[in-house]
Parts: C-alpha cells; sequence; structure tokens
C-alpha cells in the first residue's frame, strides 16, 4: 500500500485549481455552492456588496472573499480568475453545485500526463425547474467550459451569455458528470428575470452589437422560439415543465425584440431633434 501512494504521488499533475464563485446577495445558496467545491485548492468568492449575510457565510465556509463593485458579468468572472492564486479555474455560480461524477472526473485529472491535459474543459449543465430535472427544450445538456488554464482564455459578453474564450491554440474537451442548476425558484421568479435581467440586457447588447428590430422579426420570432424549444429541441418530454420553458422562451425573445426595437426607436428620436 505504502509504495502504491508513493507511485500516486510521483505521478500526480501539478494541477492546483481555485474555485471561483461570484455573488450579490445569495445567502440562500452560497454555502452549499462552496461545499461542492471543497476539493478545489481555493474557494474565492467576489461579492457585489451583498446586503445579506453572503460574505459572513461564505468567510466561515473558508473561503477567501473580495468585495468589489458590479461591473458586468464577463468582468467580473474575469476579475476573479486574475485574483486565483493557481492557473487552473474552476468557474461556478451561486446557484451551481458539482456533482460527485464531476468531482471525479476532476479528480482523475490529477493523475494524468501534463502532455495529455487540455487547456479547457467543458461541463453538460443540468436544470431543476418545477421539481423535476429537465431534459428537454435546450436546457440540456448545455455544456459549458468552465474548468480552463486562465493563461489560454478570458471571459467575454459585454452584458449576458458570458462565456470563455480560449485562444485559437488551445484545445477544449468534455468531461463526465454534471453541474446541477438551481436558477428558477417558481414560474414568478422565471418571468421576473426575463423582465428584469434577461430580455433588457440582451437588448442593449444586441443594439450596441448594430443589430435591429423589425416589426415583423417581433411577430414570428417568439413564435419560432416556442416550437424550438417544445418541439425541436424536445421540451414535451418534460411535461408541463417543457411547455413551461418554450412559453417563457417565447416570451423572452418577444420582449427582447420589442425592447431594441424601442430603444432604436429613441435613437432615431435623438437624431431628428439633434437636426432640428
Amino acid at each position: 500500500m505504502a509504495q502504491v501512494i508513493l507511485f500516486l504521488k510521483r505521478t500526480r499533475t501539478p494541477l492546483n485549481i481555485t474555485a471561483t464563485i461570484i455573488t450579490f446577495n445569495e445567502e440562500e445558496h452560497i454555502q452549499a455552492a462552496i461545499e461542492s467545491v471543497s476539493w478545489a485548492n481555493e474557494v474565492l468568492v467576489v461579492d457585489s456588496c451583498s446586503t445579506d449575510s453572503t460574505r459572513e457565510i461564505a468567510l466561515k465556509c473558508g473561503a477567501r472573499v473580495i468585495e468589489r463593485e458590479w461591473p458586468g458579468f464577463a468582468a467580473q468572472k474575469q476579475f476573479a480568475a486574475d485574483e486565483a492564486k493557481t492557473e487552473w479555474i474552476f468557474s461556478l455560480d451561486a446557484d451551481e453545485r458539482v456533482t460527485d461524477e464531476l468531482r471525479a472526473s476532476i479528480e482523475d485529472l490529477l493523475y494524468t500526463n501534463e502532455e495529455k491535459l487540455a487547456d479547457g474543459y467543458r461541463i453538460a449543465r443540468r436544470a431543476f425547474y418545477m421539481g423535476r430535472w429537465i431534459r428537454g427544450g435546450g436546457w440540456y445538456p448545455d455544456r459549458q467550459l468552465r474548468l480552463y488554464r486562465k493563461s489560454m482564455g478570458r471571459w467575454e459578453g459585454a452584458y449576458i451569455h458570458e462565456s470563455v474564450k480560449m485562444k485559437p491554440s488551445a484545445r477544449v474537451e468534455m468531461l463526465k458528470g454534471d453541474i446541477l442548476h438551481y436558477s428558477m425558484r417558481d414560474a414568478a421568479h422565471h418571468h421576473r428575470m426575463i423582465g428584469e435581467r434577461y430580455a433588457p440586457l440582451a437588448a442593449r447588447q444586441m443594439f450596441e452589437q448594430g443589430r435591429r428590430a423589425s416589426r415583423l422579426q417581433i411577430a414570428v420570432a417568439p413564435v419560432a422560439a416556442f416550437l424550438r424549444s417544445f418541439i425541436l429541441k424536445g421540451g414535451f418530454r418534460d411535461g408541463l415543465a417543457g411547455l413551461a420553458i418554450a412559453r417563457f422562451a417565447a416570451h423572452n425573445v418577444f420582449l427582447k425584440y420589442l425592447m431594441l426595437w424601442e430603444l432604436q426607436e429613441k435613437g432615431k428620436s435623438k437624431k431628428v431633434k439633434g437636426k432640428s
């Protein structure tokens, strides 16, 4: 047994990992999130001036906590990566958890030859919604690049849908196991998140990218979004939850294009006033 332990120590990859979590008023979730990444060499929480007990709970759980004003999702996650003490980053949201299978997959990397390690790893994410684990609707496997060498990738995304963009030379592979996502408490929370976050942020991002909406697009795109989620991506397999997801997907698309149309109309109005 002693010889086996010595052999493992000799062949272990120098893979030290910092688990990074960005937070704002996440006292309900933060302890479970930190506990699910207790295997990391460091847990770093970057908190955006929470008014609840998020920071205190994180400190009690052994995390290093940095308080910083909110600059946006991608900027905050990149700041967390830059502040990490290790080259390898595992990024987790406060409402997510690491499964035992995923933890085992990551621990297996510790005994992989350095030359065989990829530069980043994509991981499937499974959402819990309306009392069940969702299989369709485009919500699963929803693969996210969450484990990566920070020298090979950076977070991008001006307002929403932030992601790690790896260098062209980087090699990215898949890891077995899921990240569990507890994002929506109920239908009311889902509806509020679309109206307060997803749709307005998406509209702003689209507007700044030069995209514009037409009346026809506002009318047709939501129908296409519903059919894509419920039929093409198998949302019907999730019953009422799948129907709700498809319906909210349509609402999100309708609202973001309507808000984009409002932004472009305001822009036209300003130009007219400037000429007069």
